[in-house]
């Protein structure tokens, strides 16, 4: 068996080094869900990146799609069918304890947003984390930061930096975002 630090590597390399996922799983494909120290697995670190080839190619290497992975995917039949079966998964989180809200919002997954929220997903999960709102913004998605503020998100809320995400996207110069955000400031 690989040593950790092969695993830490691979799951790094996950958050966006597809040519070296690739090179590790082909010399070692018994990692391909394998966590790191820090409890992460290689789909989770895509699925957190909204990495859809990672994700497809882990999933065809037998790894379980999870409800975080699903909604950032954007299917719907599948996030809605796994909280009826399970209404806890309502509270699931991925990565770095990142709330199921933030996944939809990498894509502009709307459809998966609007049944998270009909499922009772907190729309201000996350703070001390990265936000749904964070998450918006990180990915530059204008039509979903006016979603999440139209349907409860507080924008006060701080994502692992201690940043607002008016923060974060006046860093990133979205001024689109930031003066959506700036109308709802407290």
């Amino acid at each position: 068996m690989p040593d950790q630090a092969l695993v830490d590597e691979l799951v790094g390399s996950a958050h966006g080094n597809f040519q070296r996922v690739k090179e590790i799983l082909d010399e070692h494909p018994e990692l391909v869900d394998a966590s790191a120290r820090w409890g992460e697995t290689p789909m989770e670190a895509a699925a957190q990146m909204g990495r859809r080839d990672m994700v497809a190619y882990f999933l065809n290497r037998g790894v379980p799609l999870d409800i975080c992975t699903a909604a950032m995917l954007g299917r719907v039949p599948d996030v809605a069918a796994a909280l009826q079966a399970d209404g806890t998964l309502a509270q699931a989180t991925g990565a770095h304890n990142i709330p199921l809200m933030y996944y939809p919002m990498l894509h502009g997954e709307v459809q998966v947003a609007q049944v998270l929220l009909d499922h009772g997903v907190d729309v201000n999960a996350g703070d001390g984390s990265v936000p749904p709102l964070h998450g918006a913004v990180l990915f530059n998605r204008p039509d979903m930061v006016r979603w999440l503020l139209d349907n409860g998100a507080y924008p006060g809320l701080k994502d692992y930096n201690s940043k607002t995400a008016l923060e974060v996207a006046e860093e990133k110069g979205l001024e689109e975002i930031a003066a959506m955000l700036r109308e709802y400031e407290v």
